[in-house]
């Protein structure tokens, strides 16, 4: 009886190992077994833009799907962290130091790039700091693997990251990449400046004239493409990017809202008992935006420019990191000059 009992035990473990495997094995592949899973899109590619039926089909279903990719998704920092916590990733020394580093190396491009397209230098700097450590982490997921997980396996944004397969794919015949070789982030974001695709396609600059757009090691290449962006976004040559200010009472709370384009005069704001700048014009479009520390709020009024940071990102919380982090190096660059 306890050989039968044992045996039985033995059984019911390795059926229940068998089932977390295969269950594990259905969460990370595509499975192959399922033709239609991407048959429209091929469809799509075939018809739009010429591409094999048989080598599509092929490719799409080596990729991978990546529980990882659609957890990290689903909480990026920037929806779950207050200010105070976000700031601290991106404001440490040694991002700082990583960033003065940088721009004493690469000072004539950025100087360069600056000329060319009138963004600041620690701008350009800050945003790869931002992004990728300055090239030390440029993502480590399948570029493929992340643009599929995301266009068939995360409904809430699927169409979003189908079109960016596409244009994943477009870029990769147009610049001659293999599409199973490119990594990048979980979002499918590609090297030191951390382009999705269709801002690859659309932003991205050969620098230094050898006829391709490398965003992974051309240094001219990764400045100016994030120069370029940010011109092709409307950034206006001047320094009012962002200002801290006071308020008093409650009034201010009802210019608070959830969009990050400018939209109040400074006038408006004056008469909600907020502080405004004596050196700038009553009708200055601005935002008021309330940040959280620990123990209590601060306040900023945004301009353009912090918008126009935005459009890399959508978030608050990503702008002033990118302006704060350009502050700090350019303070230690011009003190370290």
């Amino acid at each position: 009886m306890r050989n039968i009992k044992l045996f039985s035990f033995r059984l019911a473990l390795t059926l229940l190992l068998t089932l977390v495997s295969i269950s594990a094995c259905a969460s990370t592949s595509s499975s192959p077994s399922n033709p239609s899973l991407y048959h429209d899109f091929i469809e799509k590619m075939v018809e739009e833009h010429q591409f094999n039926r048989d080598e599509l089909t092929t490719l799409l279903n080596k990729s991978v799907v990546k529980e990882s990719i659609l957890k990290a998704m689903s909480s990026p920092a920037e929806k779950r962290l207050e200010w105070h916590s976000y700031r601290n990733i991106f404001l440490k020394p040694n991002r700082i130091n990583g960033g003065i580093k940088f721009w004493k190396e690469n000072k004539d491009l950025l100087d360069a790039a600056t000329e060319k397209y009138g963004v600041p230098a620690e701008i350009i700097v800050a945003i790869i700091g931002v992004e990728t450590r300055y090239g030390g982490n440029t993502g480590s997921y399948k570029v493929l693997d992340a643009l599929t997980t995301l266009g068939f396996h995360f409904p809430k944004r699927a169409k979003f990251f189908q079109r960016e397969l596409e244009h994943f794919l477009l870029l990769c015949r147009e610049e001659g990449f293999d599409p199973y070789e490119p990594k990048g982030s979980y979002a499918g974001a590609m090297g030191k400046s951390q382009f999705i695709s269709s801002s690859y396609r659309a932003y991205a600059v050969d620098g230094d004239g050898d006829n391709k757009r490398d965003l992974w090691n051309s240094q001219a290449d990764i400045i100016n493409s994030v120069a370029n962006y940010f011109s092709r976004h409307g950034w206006k040559n001047t320094d009012l990017v962002t200002q801290q200010t006071n308020v008093t009472g409650d009034a201010y709370k009802t210019l608070l809202n959830r969009s990050l384009k400018p939209k109040n005069t400074l006038k408006q704001l004056a008469k909600h008992q907020v502080q405004t700048p004596p050196n700038l014009a009553d009708d200055t479009i601005v935002r008021l935006l309330e940040l959280k520390q620990k123990d209590q709020s601060e306040f900023w009024l945004t301009f353009h420019n912090f918008y126009v940071i935005t459009r890399y990102n959508h978030s608050h919380l990503y702008a002033m990191a990118v302006y704060q982090l350009g502050q700090e190096i350019k303070k230690g660059f011009i003190n370290n000059a």
